[in-house]
């Protein structure tokens, strides 16, 4: 691992956790429905994991996964809850959206692309985000949560457009997974 993997990394923790601070949630089971809550807790484990332990395969291997559900976060973001909700600023350029969705996002995977080794198991983020996209349409359908996101919201759409959303996310993050493990 390079000195600038190792300085990056400490970038990614004070930034996650300058995040955290910002944010108004709670830390409970419930925070963990927002998959952006879920991969930047991800990459925040991650890169302390390899400041401890350096480059061993699992380490890699979850530095990896948390590089994809950033990615697809990022991506989601921007292509999908902006022009849905048409907020950039709040989104992107203010308070959690800040760091959460834009600068732990862009910082974790740039260190990952060019300072750190890498894996190519990509049907693991695939696989794990496809079970909590299953579980968030579950949680929807039994009105446990609403959302968080538009396309989990079983009740307002059809079984057609549930299904679409369903298979273009998942194709999403295959994809975006096997991108990252060929670079």
């Amino acid at each position: 691992m390079t000195v600038t993997a190792i300085i990056l990394n400490i970038v990614i923790i004070v930034l996650e956790v300058v995040g955290a601070t910002r944010s108004e949630m709670k830390l409970s089971l419930r925070t963990f429905v927002f998959y952006t809550q879920i991969s930047n807790a991800l990459t925040f484990i991650s890169s302390i994991l390899l400041l401890i332990f350096g480059s061993h395969p699992w380490t890699i291997l979850l530095r990896y996964t948390s590089c994809c559900f950033m990615l697809m976060t990022f991506v989601i973001v921007v292509f999908v809850l902006v022009p849905t909700y048409g907020e950039v600023k709040r989104l992107l350029f203010s308070g959690t959206g800040l760091y959460f969705h834009l600068l732990c996002p862009l910082t974790s995977i740039t260190t990952y692309l060019l300072f750190e080794d890498h894996i190519g198991l990509w049907p693991i983020p695939t696989i794990l985000t496809f079970i909590y996209g299953i579980t968030m349409l579950y949680l929807n359908y039994v009105g446990k949560v609403d959302g968080p996101y538009p396309f989990f919201r079983v009740h307002q759409k059809t079984k057609r457009a549930t299904i679409l959303w369903m298979a273009a996310l998942t194709c999403l993050i295959a994809f975006l997974s096997f991108i990252l493990s060929r670079a």
